[in-house]
Protein backbone atom coordinates (compact mmCIF):
# COMPACT_ATOMS: atom_id res chain seq x y z
CA UNK A 1 0.00 0.00 0.00
CA UNK A 2 1.20 3.37 -1.00
CA UNK A 3 2.18 5.88 2.23
CA UNK A 4 0.11 8.99 2.12
CA UNK A 5 2.42 12.27 1.74
CA UNK A 6 2.19 14.04 4.94
CA UNK A 7 1.26 17.14 3.25
CA UNK A 8 -0.48 17.74 -0.27
CA UNK A 9 -1.56 20.96 -1.10
CA UNK A 10 -3.07 22.09 -4.11
CA UNK A 11 -3.18 25.24 -6.29
CA UNK A 12 -3.29 26.83 -2.59
CA UNK A 13 -4.23 30.70 -2.88
CA UNK A 14 -4.96 33.31 -0.02
CA UNK A 15 -4.65 37.26 0.21
CA UNK A 16 -4.20 39.15 3.42
CA UNK A 17 -6.27 41.75 1.63
CA UNK A 18 -9.11 40.42 -1.27
CA UNK A 19 -9.26 44.24 -2.56
CA UNK A 20 -5.45 43.95 -3.58
CA UNK A 21 -4.54 42.44 -6.88
CA UNK A 22 -1.31 40.64 -6.46
CA UNK A 23 -2.05 37.46 -3.94
CA UNK A 24 0.18 36.67 -0.90
CA UNK A 25 0.22 32.81 -1.76
CA UNK A 26 -0.75 32.20 -5.59
CA UNK A 27 -1.46 28.84 -6.85
CA UNK A 28 0.84 26.85 -4.81
CA UNK A 29 1.22 23.28 -5.15
CA UNK A 30 3.44 20.87 -3.20
CA UNK A 31 3.71 17.64 -1.37
CA UNK A 32 6.08 16.76 2.05
CA UNK A 33 6.72 13.22 2.21
CA UNK A 34 5.19 11.74 5.54
CA UNK A 35 8.81 11.12 7.91
CA UNK A 36 10.67 13.45 6.15
CA UNK A 37 12.94 17.05 7.30
CA UNK A 38 11.42 19.64 4.79
CA UNK A 39 12.95 22.87 5.28
CA UNK A 40 11.04 26.44 3.59
CA UNK A 41 13.09 28.80 1.95
CA UNK A 42 12.28 32.39 1.02
CA UNK A 43 13.09 36.30 1.36
CA UNK A 44 11.18 37.97 4.09
CA UNK A 45 7.65 38.62 2.49
CA UNK A 46 7.95 35.75 0.12
CA UNK A 47 4.86 34.44 2.08
CA UNK A 48 6.64 31.45 3.81
CA UNK A 49 4.83 31.79 7.23
CA UNK A 50 1.54 32.42 5.80
CA UNK A 51 1.64 28.30 3.74
CA UNK A 52 2.74 27.19 7.36
CA UNK A 53 -0.68 29.29 9.19
CA UNK A 54 -2.16 27.92 6.50
CA UNK A 55 -1.86 24.35 6.71
CA UNK A 56 -2.80 24.78 10.59
CA UNK A 57 -5.86 26.52 9.14
CA UNK A 58 -5.31 29.61 11.03
CA UNK A 59 -5.86 31.06 8.16
CA UNK A 60 -8.51 30.27 5.80
CA UNK A 61 -7.45 29.66 2.31
CA UNK A 62 -9.12 31.41 -1.16
CA UNK A 63 -9.06 28.88 -2.97
CA UNK A 64 -7.24 25.51 -3.70
CA UNK A 65 -7.02 21.78 -1.31
CA UNK A 66 -5.08 21.36 1.33
CA UNK A 67 -4.88 17.64 2.81
CA UNK A 68 -3.75 16.42 6.10
CA UNK A 69 -2.27 12.55 6.52
CA UNK A 70 -5.02 12.42 3.94
CA UNK A 71 -7.33 14.75 5.58
CA UNK A 72 -8.95 17.57 3.53
CA UNK A 73 -8.37 20.92 5.99
CA UNK A 74 -12.04 21.70 6.26
CA UNK A 75 -14.10 22.68 9.22
CA UNK A 76 -15.44 19.32 9.53
CA UNK A 77 -11.72 17.69 10.04
CA UNK A 78 -10.37 20.68 11.48
CA UNK A 79 -10.38 19.04 14.95
CA UNK A 80 -9.16 15.87 13.99
CA UNK A 81 -6.39 17.69 12.09
CA UNK A 82 -5.08 19.99 14.37
CA UNK A 83 -4.47 16.62 16.82
CA UNK A 84 -2.16 15.86 13.80
CA UNK A 85 0.13 18.83 13.29
CA UNK A 86 1.53 21.26 15.72
CA UNK A 87 3.16 24.37 15.44
CA UNK A 88 6.59 26.22 17.26
CA UNK A 89 6.57 29.65 16.72
CA UNK A 90 9.19 32.01 16.59
CA UNK A 91 8.83 34.00 19.62
CA UNK A 92 8.47 31.51 22.64
CA UNK A 93 7.34 34.23 25.48
CA UNK A 94 3.95 34.08 23.15
CA UNK A 95 3.08 30.38 23.73
CA UNK A 96 3.77 30.35 27.40
CA UNK A 97 0.41 29.53 29.57
CA UNK A 98 1.66 28.25 32.94
CA UNK A 99 3.77 29.91 36.01
CA UNK A 100 6.07 26.72 35.36
CA UNK A 101 7.63 24.20 33.03
CA UNK A 102 5.74 21.64 34.10
CA UNK A 103 2.91 23.77 33.87
CA UNK A 104 3.42 25.27 30.89
CA UNK A 105 3.30 21.17 29.15
CA UNK A 106 0.67 20.34 30.66
CA UNK A 107 -1.50 23.03 29.37
CA UNK A 108 -2.32 21.36 26.12
CA UNK A 109 -2.74 18.01 27.46
CA UNK A 110 -5.00 19.02 29.85
CA UNK A 111 -6.99 21.06 26.79
CA UNK A 112 -7.17 17.52 25.61
CA UNK A 113 -8.98 15.60 28.77
CA UNK A 114 -5.57 13.73 29.23
CA UNK A 115 -5.87 11.80 32.44
CA UNK A 116 -3.95 13.15 35.59
CA UNK A 117 -2.47 9.89 36.61
CA UNK A 118 -0.97 9.91 33.00
CA UNK A 119 0.09 13.46 32.46
CA UNK A 120 2.80 13.33 35.04
CA UNK A 121 4.77 10.81 32.97
CA UNK A 122 3.91 12.42 29.51
CA UNK A 123 5.73 15.59 30.81
CA UNK A 124 8.37 13.67 32.18
CA UNK A 125 9.26 12.01 29.16
CA UNK A 126 9.08 14.77 27.12
CA UNK A 127 10.86 17.53 29.20
CA UNK A 128 13.65 14.85 29.20
CA UNK A 129 13.53 14.77 25.01
CA UNK A 130 14.61 18.25 25.10
CA UNK A 131 16.87 18.37 28.27
CA UNK A 132 14.62 19.90 30.16
CA UNK A 133 14.47 17.73 33.22
CA UNK A 134 15.85 19.85 35.34
CA UNK A 135 13.62 22.93 35.28
CA UNK A 136 10.19 21.72 35.34
CA UNK A 137 9.75 23.37 38.11
CA UNK A 138 11.12 26.90 36.98
CA UNK A 139 9.41 29.60 35.91
CA UNK A 140 9.71 30.09 31.83
CA UNK A 141 10.51 33.90 31.87
CA UNK A 142 14.04 33.03 33.99
CA UNK A 143 15.24 30.67 31.37
CA UNK A 144 17.02 31.58 28.05
CA UNK A 145 16.33 32.18 24.84
CA UNK A 146 17.37 28.64 23.62
CA UNK A 147 16.04 26.53 26.80
CA UNK A 148 12.57 28.30 26.15
CA UNK A 149 11.94 27.46 22.56
CA UNK A 150 13.53 23.71 24.73
CA UNK A 151 10.38 23.86 26.42
CA UNK A 152 7.69 25.12 23.63
CA UNK A 153 9.05 22.56 21.43
CA UNK A 154 8.06 19.60 24.98
CA UNK A 155 4.76 21.39 24.94
CA UNK A 156 3.73 20.20 21.01
CA UNK A 157 5.83 16.83 21.31
CA UNK A 158 3.61 15.97 24.59
CA UNK A 159 0.44 16.36 22.08
CA UNK A 160 2.04 13.61 19.97
CA UNK A 161 1.50 15.55 16.31
CA UNK A 162 2.49 13.09 13.64
CA UNK A 163 3.46 16.47 12.67
CA UNK A 164 5.77 19.43 13.66
CA UNK A 165 6.09 22.74 11.94
CA UNK A 166 8.53 24.94 12.98
CA UNK A 167 7.91 28.56 12.20
CA UNK A 168 11.78 29.86 12.02
CA UNK A 169 11.57 29.20 15.82
CA UNK A 170 15.85 30.02 15.99
CA UNK A 171 15.62 33.35 14.30
CA UNK A 172 15.24 35.29 17.56
CA UNK A 173 18.11 32.93 19.07
CA UNK A 174 22.25 33.80 19.86
CA UNK A 175 24.56 31.32 17.73
CA UNK A 176 24.02 29.04 21.32
CA UNK A 177 20.81 28.99 21.51
CA UNK A 178 20.43 28.12 17.62
CA UNK A 179 22.79 25.33 17.37
CA UNK A 180 20.99 23.94 20.29
CA UNK A 181 17.28 23.63 18.64
CA UNK A 182 18.66 22.92 15.28
CA UNK A 183 20.33 19.83 17.06
CA UNK A 184 17.03 19.07 18.20
CA UNK A 185 15.65 19.29 15.06
CA UNK A 186 17.89 16.40 13.52
CA UNK A 187 17.28 14.46 16.49
CA UNK A 188 13.81 14.45 16.44
CA UNK A 189 14.15 14.31 12.84
CA UNK A 190 15.67 10.16 13.50
CA UNK A 191 12.35 9.40 14.89
CA UNK A 192 11.13 8.68 11.05
CA UNK A 193 7.15 8.50 12.61
CA UNK A 194 7.40 12.50 12.83
CA UNK A 195 7.72 14.50 9.77
CA UNK A 196 9.70 17.89 10.35
CA UNK A 197 8.56 21.18 8.66
CA UNK A 198 11.21 23.87 9.37
CA UNK A 199 10.57 27.70 7.87
CA UNK A 200 13.74 29.31 8.10
CA UNK A 201 16.31 31.85 7.05
CA UNK A 202 19.61 29.33 8.68
CA UNK A 203 20.74 28.12 5.60
CA UNK A 204 23.24 26.11 7.22
CA UNK A 205 20.00 24.04 8.36
CA UNK A 206 18.25 24.20 4.75
CA UNK A 207 21.75 22.03 4.25
CA UNK A 208 20.98 18.94 6.57
CA UNK A 209 17.75 18.47 5.26
CA UNK A 210 15.53 15.87 3.38
CA UNK A 211 13.46 18.22 1.09
CA UNK A 212 13.59 22.26 0.24
CA UNK A 213 10.55 24.44 -0.78
CA UNK A 214 11.79 27.78 -1.96
CA UNK A 215 8.86 30.47 -2.18
CA UNK A 216 9.33 33.68 -4.26
CA UNK A 217 6.67 36.30 -4.52
CA UNK A 218 3.98 33.81 -2.76
CA UNK A 219 4.85 30.88 -5.65
CA UNK A 220 7.29 27.92 -5.13
CA UNK A 221 10.47 28.39 -7.34
CA UNK A 222 12.00 25.89 -6.52
CA UNK A 223 11.85 22.28 -4.93
CA UNK A 224 14.12 19.52 -4.36
CA UNK A 225 16.93 18.44 -2.26
CA UNK A 226 19.60 20.95 -1.00
CA UNK A 227 22.21 19.75 -3.33
CA UNK A 228 19.77 19.89 -6.11
CA UNK A 229 18.19 23.48 -4.83
CA UNK A 230 22.31 24.99 -4.07
CA UNK A 231 23.13 23.84 -7.70
CA UNK A 232 20.96 27.03 -8.96
CA UNK A 233 23.25 29.42 -7.33
CA UNK A 234 22.33 32.33 -9.91
CA UNK A 235 18.34 31.70 -9.13
CA UNK A 236 19.05 31.82 -5.55
CA UNK A 237 21.36 35.20 -5.95
CA UNK A 238 18.26 36.46 -8.02
CA UNK A 239 16.11 35.59 -4.56
CA UNK A 240 17.97 37.21 -2.38
CA UNK A 241 19.15 33.71 -0.83
CA UNK A 242 22.36 32.63 0.22
CA UNK A 243 23.90 29.15 -0.44
CA UNK A 244 26.00 27.35 2.06
CA UNK A 245 29.91 28.40 1.65
CA UNK A 246 30.97 24.51 0.68
CA UNK A 247 28.31 24.80 -2.20
CA UNK A 248 29.81 27.79 -3.37
CA UNK A 249 33.16 26.56 -3.75
CA UNK A 250 32.16 22.90 -5.08
CA UNK A 251 30.24 25.01 -7.54
CA UNK A 252 33.27 27.09 -8.50
CA UNK A 253 35.71 24.56 -8.87
CA UNK A 254 32.85 22.88 -11.16
CA UNK A 255 33.01 26.19 -13.57
CA UNK A 256 36.97 25.42 -13.34
CA UNK A 257 36.19 22.17 -14.87
CA UNK A 258 37.88 20.36 -11.49
CA UNK A 259 35.49 17.66 -10.51
CA UNK A 260 34.16 17.35 -6.83
CA UNK A 261 32.08 15.04 -5.31
CA UNK A 262 28.68 15.93 -3.78
CA UNK A 263 29.92 14.51 -0.37
CA UNK A 264 32.36 16.51 0.93
CA UNK A 265 32.99 18.56 3.34
CA UNK A 266 35.72 21.29 2.84
CA UNK A 267 38.46 19.31 4.56
CA UNK A 268 37.79 16.56 2.03
CA UNK A 269 37.08 18.69 -0.95
CA UNK A 270 40.60 20.80 -0.29
CA UNK A 271 42.25 17.50 0.04
CA UNK A 272 40.72 16.37 -4.15
CA UNK A 273 41.70 19.85 -5.16
CA UNK A 274 44.98 19.01 -4.06
CA UNK A 275 45.50 16.03 -5.69
CA UNK A 276 43.90 17.20 -9.18
CA UNK A 277 46.67 19.89 -8.60
CA UNK A 278 49.30 17.42 -8.37
CA UNK A 279 48.05 15.53 -11.58
CA UNK A 280 48.76 18.57 -13.43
Amino acid sequence: MKKLNAVEVRNLSFSYDPQVKTKTIDGVSFSIPSGSYTTVIGHNGSGKSTIAKLLLGLLEKAEGEIFIDGLELNLENLREIRGKIGIVFQNPDNQFIGSTVRDDIAFGLENHCVPQREMDGIIEKFAARVNMSDFLNSEPTKLSGGQKQRVAIAAVLAMRHDIIVFDEATSMLDPTGKREINNLIKELHKDKRLTVISITHDIEEVAQSDNVLVVNKGKIALVGTPKEVFRNEKLMESMQLDIPFVYKVRNALRKKGIRVSDELDMERMAEEVCRYVLKK
